[in-house]
């Protein structure tokens, strides 16, 4: 594996990395001295504190940061379009336009994490972010809102693949997708909040000559600056250095650390592993499938008031109906990803996904019928926002060591985000009120996005084959990462 030079674990060696059967080996362990053992107690100690104080920041986080995203979705109904005279296509330039600085920054907000650490990359962020949300409700025209938008979108670009990253260097393979789950719940918990704060903030009108609009944005972004304040203190700088732990629990994570790097690599990002990530197949197929899975969630999250009020609902109801659509698709990631977890399983969980989101687009599609096309989005939530949880998940836990994982994530996360450029013009006004065209699209993609998923597993199935065939040979033996014989690809 990475980081070590001539000699590599045996196979047996390195699928104990995903328990603790390594506190049982020898200090010298494949020409390299392991300074101490791993002690299991602490370390189950010191992740169950992560889970306590780590998990709970980045969830709060997320959830902010896709209210400061979507809120935008929800000031349209009631009055944003109207207040900033937009005409034609602006309110979907809007949208289209966050994701352009969004796509440029992304690469570079991940990689700064290595050196800065996560507090200080969050904090800044979040802090960026909040100011341009508030800065959304003071403006007065097109022009100064799309500004706002590009500002945006620069400062939340990193957000995702930053917290999955954190993730991977804290939990093992088989620990991540609940974690990674959490993120995706707040995703979804965010819709429903977002829905309740749009339909209060609406019923309470004009106030000191600001429109209820304005006020979304003044609101959500004065909570999300007093959080980004607080964040940087309290988000630890990396694993082992988290204020939260004991001197023995910090002592254990380092020592687990220098452990995970004997079979992960170490942590110092090279030109090689730059490389590594640029030239490896499934980075690009992973970008593909979350293209074509993100365009729906993208534009459902968006869109999802307007095309609510499109079914023939009041724009007072369109929000709040929001609501529940958002409550069960947080119970289908929290169901889904406990379930991958528990049987060790992504692929599978990745072909079923998609089958209610085909379902619920094609009833919106053939339907004008109010109710079904109300019923059609409970089925698309359901499907819609689970797939890139795991699909991030399985590709995170396919790719060595971290370094790598820190160009591939972005770069495949970047080419998925491309679809957000896409998302925000598939729903253009002229199609109001049912925007067939839009849900079509949004079918296609998710039918597309099944195909990527049955191309990887093909992919890794025909490595897996390659790698058996070169142990058999005795040929490989100085092949690094998740290239190396002995990395068995999850499924």
């Amino acid at each position: 594996m990475a980081g070590i030079i001539d000699k590599k674990p045996s196979t047996s060696t390195s699928q104990s990395t995903e328990g603790h059967a390594l506190e049982a080996m020898s200090s010298v362990a494949c020409g390299t001295v392991i300074p101490e053992t791993v002690d299991s107690g602490l370390e189950k100690q010191a992740l169950r504190k992560f889970d306590m104080f780590l998990l709970p920041q980045l969830a709060f986080l997320t959830i902010l940061a896709y209210l400061d995203r979507t809120n935008i979705g929800n000031a349209k109904v009631f009055g944003l379009a109207e207040g900033l005279k937009l005409k034609g296509n602006d309110f979907n330039n809007l949208v289209t336009f966050f994701y352009i600085t969004y796509i440029i920054c992304d690469v570079l907000w991940v990689i700064s994490i290595q050196r800065f650490g996560a507090n200080r990359v969050l904090a800044i962020a979040m802090v960026g972010w909040s100011a341009a949300t508030l800065g959304t409700g003071f403006t007065h025209s097109y022009g100064q809102a799309l500004a706002c938008r590009l500002i945006l979108g620069a400062f939340e670009s990193g957000l995702l693949p930053c917290m999955i990253f954190i993730i991977s260097t804290v939990w093992n393979r088989s620990q991540q997708a609940k974690r990674v789950a959490v993120i995706y719940c707040a995703t979804t918990i965010s819709g429903a909040f977002g829905g309740l704060i749009a339909y209060g903030i609406q019923t309470m009108g004009t106030r000191l000559g600001l429109e209820a609009w304005r006020w979304l944005f003044i609101i959500e972004g004065c909570i999300s600056m007093t959080a980004g304040c607080i964040f940087f203190f309290t988000i630890p700088t990396s694993a082992e250095k988290a204020w939260f732990l004991s001197d023995e629990q910090a002592k254990c994570m380092r020592a687990k650390k220098e452990r995970d790097a004997l079979f992960k690599g170490q942590s110092k990002l090279e030109p090689k592993h730059v490389w590594a990530a640029l030239k490896d197949p499934l980075v690009y197929l992973t970008g593909f499938s979350l293209f074509a899975s993100s365009l729906p969630l993208l534009g459902f999250g968006t869109f999802l008031p307007a095309i609510i009020l499109g079914f023939g609902y009041r724009s007072i109801q369109a929000n709040y109906m929001t609501i529940p659509i958002y409550i069960l698709a947080t119970i289908s990631v929290a169901i889904v990803s406990f379930m991958s977890d528990r049987m060790k399983k992504r692929a599978i969980f990745l072909f079923v996904l998609p089958i209610p989101v085909l379902i619920g687009y094609s009833i919106a599609i053939g339907t004008a019928n109010n109710a079904l096309g109300y019923f059609a989005m409970f089925l698309c939530g359901i499907g819609i926002f689970p797939f890139n949880c795991i699909m991030l998940a399985w590709f995170s836990s396919n790719v060595s060591p971290d370094p790598k994982r820190s160009v591939g994530l972005p770069i495949a996360a970047s080419i998925a985000n491309v679809s957000g450029v896409l998302s925000g013009q598939i729903y253009p006004l002229r199609t109001a009120p049912r925007y067939i065209s839009g849900n079509a699209v949004s079918l296609g993609l998710e039918a597309v996005a099944l195909i990527g998923v049955g191309l990887i597993v093909l992919m890794l199935k025909w490595r897996m084959a390659k790698k058996n065939k070169m142990m058999q040979e005795g040929k490989g033996g100085d092949m690094e990462g998740d290239a190396a014989l002995d990395f068995k690809y999850a499924f």
